[in-house]
């Protein structure tokens, strides 16, 4: 249940609400797991910019709506209609997507993500950049876009390029799902709230002590991080850390009982390859000698993915981790340009979403079959220099 589950009544996509200091957004559309639409975006946009500035606003958290899901992704219909149409909505919903979660990322208020249920694409977009990403029993994450024909976009070259290389590419190849112990172990989650989390976390909004913060931040109280009259970066390491002391004991921030933790030996072996191929041949070794269960599991994975894409996304991740955050959601937009002008996107869509015959006829059959000028044109991008349009992002 969300914070709002008791009082939703309208059929707005996405809602607004300030509890006790706390704007708290709510992805408002559980019949579609929560999807993002391009209205979502631009909602979430201008209202996270109005509360940046509004006093009364001390921190951010975001939630999604019913059961089932946080945030299941884009609206991949949407998008693949545009596309299919020869329209440009999904060039301009990726370009606001894309500085909707580099808001996110350097928003200058505490930011709160409750990933509850599903977590994929988009869902990550917008969780990512958090101060606190909150797990529960329900969560199950991933960013599965190369089986679509996509790559790991919403920053993910940024995000995922800065766990450790072999989980990174795990997670962006295979677009595995993970569960809360898994989404700890990798670096994607802070705390895991067992049993009911929006009602444990409702309690700390409703009843979060802000005048007892301010004292603090003016010495009063002594709160971490802060002496005298604080600069805002100083305010804002106080309240992440009262937030943190509030939150991180009703959860758990390790677990030995990572799935993961349990394989990685393995997992560290074959993707350490030096490309994708490599890791393929790695995996087809070790289930041929040992009938490796995980092996066989991946392995099968990675054949269903789209060649191409599995080549463009390997590529993406080793440049994404040599980039600061702006450059790799311009790097990012450059490639969902070409994935959806010459890739494989409206196959994969089609074969998984539309016709559902799961029976997609890539555009290379093969790994073998990708040559290096395809992958290399992904990089290229289609805008002269200085018109790229998040070139003024982060400058």
């Amino acid at each position: 249940m969300s914070l709002h589950d008791s009082v939703i009544e309208t059929q707005d996509e996405v809602l607004f609400d300030v509890i006790n200091g706390f704007g708290v957004i709510t992805l408002n559309r559980p019949k579609a797991l929560n999807a993002i639409t391009h209205g979502m975006v631009c909602a979430m946009w201008a209202q996270l910019n109005a509360w940046s500035d509004d006093p009364s606003v001390h921190a951010v958290l975001i939630e999604g709506a019913g059961e089932k899901a946080f945030c299941a992704g884009g609206d991949v219909r949407a998008l693949y209609e545009s596309r299919v149409n020869n329209a440009t909505d999904h060039q301009a919903f990726f370009v606001d997507e894309y500085r909707l979660d580099y808001l996110i990322h350097r928003y200058p208020k505490p930011y709160i993500a409750l990933l509850d249920g599903i977590v994929m694409g988009g869902g990550m977009g917008v969780a990512q950049g958090a101060a606190l990403r909150i797990v529960t029993d329900r969560t199950r994450l991933a960013m599965p876009e190369t089986g679509i024909g996509l790559f790991p976009d919403v920053g993910a070259s940024w995000f995922l390029g800065h766990l450790a290389p072999t989980l990174a590419r795990y997670l962006g190849l295979t677009g595995v799902t993970i569960t809360a112990a898994d989404a700890l172990y990798c670096g994607l989650a802070d705390v895991w709230i067992e049993g009911d989390a929006s009602a444990r976390l409702r309690e700390v909004v409703e009843r979060f002590d802000w005048a007892r913060l301010a004292d603090g931040a003016s010495g009063a109280s002594g709160v971490p991080g802060v002496s005298g009259a604080p600069d805002a970066s100083g305010l804002l390491d106080a309240l992440l850390d009262a937030l943190r002391a509030a939150i991180l004991p009703l959860g758990r921030t390790w677990t030995d009982a990572a799935p993961l933790a349990g394989v990685r030996g393995a997992l560290d072996k074959h993707f350490s390859a030096i490309d994708v191929r490599g890791v393929v041949a790695s995996l087809r070794a070790d289930v041929g000698i040992a009938a490796d269960a995980w092996a066989n599991d991946t392995l099968t994975a990675l054949q269903q993915r789209s060649p191409l894409s599995l080549c463009v996304t390997d590529r993406q991740l080793q440049k994404g981790r040599r980039l600061d955050l702006a450059d790799a959601f311009r790097m990012e937009l450059v490639l969902g340009y070409h994935a959806f002008a010459s890739g494989d996107f409206v196959e994969g869509v089609r074969a998984l979403l539309i016709d559902k015959d799961k029976q997609p006829r890539w555009r290379y059959a093969t790994l073998a079959d990708v040559p290096t000028e395809a992958v290399d044109a992904f990089f290229v991008s289609p805008w002269a220099d200085g018109e790229h349009p998040l070139e003024a992002l982060g400058r």
